[in-house]
This record gives structure tokens, sequence and C-alpha cells, in this order.
């Protein structure tokens, strides 16, 4: 279905982020001055954590990026 196209470091940076960004809104801080940011930022967070344990990203398969290493044989 997917051809995984993201490395370790790639998926270990989207899932730190994706819980930090998930997490914001519930700590309090800027993010509840707004609403946008209230609901935008889990949002992209779940996104970045569901890449980061698909190991697979969509933009980057459309623009030809892969940041996996190539098993050699």
């Amino acid at each position: 279905m997917f051809t995984a196209n993201m490395g370790a470091p790639d998926r270990v940076i989207r899932l730190v982020l994706g819980i930090a960004l998930m997490a914001l809104p519930l700590v309090g801080g800027a993010a509840l001055a707004s609403p946008v940011l209230a609901w935008g930022l889990p949002i992209v967070g779940l996104i970045l954590a569901a890449t980061a344990f698909l190991a697979f990203c969509p933009l980057y398969r459309v623009l030809g990026v892969s940041t996996k290493h190539q098993e050699q044989h």
C-alpha cells in the first residue's frame, strides 16, 4: 500500500514534535488565546505522529524525497 519513505531520525523528530503540538493546548499558553491554534496545533501534531508511525509522508512522495536509507545487497 504505502512504501516507506522516512528514515528513523525523521520519524523520531516527527513523533516528538507531534506529541508536543498535541499537548500544547492542554498545558495552556498562547495556544488558548486563539481557537484556530487551540484546534489547529493538535491536528497538525496528529498528522505528524501518524506519518511517523506509518513511516510514510505523502508530501515526500509528491516531491520525490526519501530520508530512508536504501538497503545494500
